[in-house]
């Protein structure tokens, strides 16, 4: 199997995948899906809501500031419930996180460099695509203050989705043919970040 058949199956897949959000976008209940993944995304799923809000956003230009609101509110609740498992399932769920990325050993140091970088930690994991779910629990592990998070997730996560919406709403038809003429390339940029976003974790 040569890297040309893995690469062109790789673009099937993904102007497959990105049709059909474009499909969903325009469905009655988009909005609903979208909630759901900004949440899941916050805590515990790995991939970012840009992956519906994107479409969405392409699909309704004219819903586009609702469709950031959306996101923004249901990342941050996530956000919540993703501190909330770091403060009460500690040994079930954070513990494991912890170690995973190779912050047990070093905890009581981490703790007080997060208490005092904690706003601009969540600050500069919320804009970027810095895995935000480890932020989140390892607040609630180190218990930051629960305002501070929740100012920070808020500012972070809105400035990103609404800055998002604004240039596709602003661009939409010039934005959506590049995106459609790229998508092969931009998916695999997309997925470096990603992945570069959880190496650069074991690094910090």
């Amino acid at each position: 199997m040569g890297i040309s058949y893995l690469r062109q199956s790789f673009h099937r897949l993904v102007r497959a995948t990105y049709d059909w959000m474009l499909d969903l976008a325009s469905r009655p209940n988009a909005l609903v899906f979208l909630a759901i993944v900004a949440f899941a995304e916050s805590s515990f799923f790995p991939i970012p809501p840009d992956i519906m809000l994107i479409p969405m956003v392409l699909a309704m230009p004219q819903k586009a500031w609702r469709i950031a609101g959306v996101a923004t509110v249901a990342s941050v609740v996530g956000g919540c419930f993703g501190y909330s498992i770091g403060i009460f399932f500690f040994d079930l769920i954070a513990k494991p996180i912890l170690n995973f990325y190779g912050y047990m050993q070093q905890f009581d140091i981490f703790k007080d460099y997060y208490h005092e970088w904690g706003a601009w930690i969540v600050f500069g994991a919320g804009i970027t695509p810095f895995p935000y779910k480890v932020i989140t629990i390892a607040s609630g592990v180190v218990h930051l203050d629960l305002i501070t998070f929740t100012i920070a997730s808020v500012i972070a996560r809105g400035m990103r989705f609404y800055l998002v919406a604004w240039l596709l709403k602003k661009y939409g038809e010039p934005m959506k043919e590049f995106i459609e003429k790229n998508l092969g390339m931009l998916s695999v940029l997309f997925l470096v970040l990603l992945i570069g976003g959880f190496v650069a974790i074991k690094y910090i």
